[in-house]
């Protein structure tokens, strides 16, 4: 299993909409997650900072990763939900929202 924490901003006056959006997400979207190897997934705002983690149980992250962009309804779910999202300019190329690098971990 590897965790993984990422972040993006929100456009402040998207924060609303946003969060609307994921207090029901759609079914399919949430099964595709789960069928690309996702557990334990969360988001957190702190003002229009969002914060995501979470946990891959998967063999390739990649393939699962090009699996998830391909599924068409979660193709629908970005496409109302990047328009209210500002990435960070020090991601890496080809990533929307910034990988982190993982410093400490206790269980």
């Amino acid at each position: 299993m590897q965790r993984y924490g990422q972040l993006i901003r929100l456009k402040p006056a998207c924060i609303a909409e946003y969060e609307r959006l994921h207090a029901a997400v759609w079914p399919d979207v949430l099964a595709t997650i789960q069928a690309c190897n996702i557990r334990n997934y969360s988001i957190f705002r702190y003002d229009t900072l969002l914060f995501a983690y979470f946990e891959y149980v998967g063999e390739n992250f990649a393939a699962d990763m090009e699996k998830m962009a391909a599924d068409p309804v979660t193709q629908r779910w970005w496409s109302l939900c990047k328009p209210l999202q500002e990435p960070l300019p020090e991601r890496d190329p080809g990533e929307w929202w910034l990988t982190m690098k993982e410093v400490f971990h206790c269980q």
